[in-house]
């Protein structure tokens, strides 16, 4: 099995509701995106994908929707008030976790056909959070 690995980077602004530490405080990130991508077989040209390919199909989808965003969960009272302000502002399902932002950026990978393993967001220089499909 061949695998790649790209990294992007994205900063995001994003707060916990219900946690009992810091991260419930509106903070902010730059985020490091590592995907890493697997082939039993090499394309035509030796690769598994074409690091170029990869980097623009991601980096349309984190400058276009997460990058300088503030990343919000549906019920958070903060996403009518910065859309009132008409701030930018990402809504999700789920809490804005690293490990939730992993698995939205592993999904939009996959939609595009890309044949992605698994996803690590750093949300720091020491702290990781990986999703991947087994």
């Amino acid at each position: 099995m061949y695998s790649i690995l790209q990294t992007l980077f994205f900063s995001y602004g994003h707060r916990l509701l219900d946690y009992p530490g810091k991260c419930a405080h509106l903070h902010g990130h730059n985020g490091r995106v590592e995907v890493e991508f697997v082939s039993a077989e090499l394309n035509a040209q030796g690769m598994v994908r074409d690091f170029s390919e990869i980097k623009a199909e991601l980096k349309n989808f984190l400058d276009g929707e997460l990058d300088h965003v503030t990343i919000l969960a549906k019920d958070d009272p903060l996403v009518k008030l910065l859309k009132e302000i008409k701030e930018p502002v990402f809504v999700m399902q789920e809490p804005p976790t690293a490990e939730n932002l992993a698995r939205l950026i592993f999904n939009y990978a996959v939609s595009r056909g890309l044949p992605v393993r698994a996803v690590r967001l750093w949300e720091t220089e020491s702290s990781c959070a990986e999703y991947r499909e087994e």
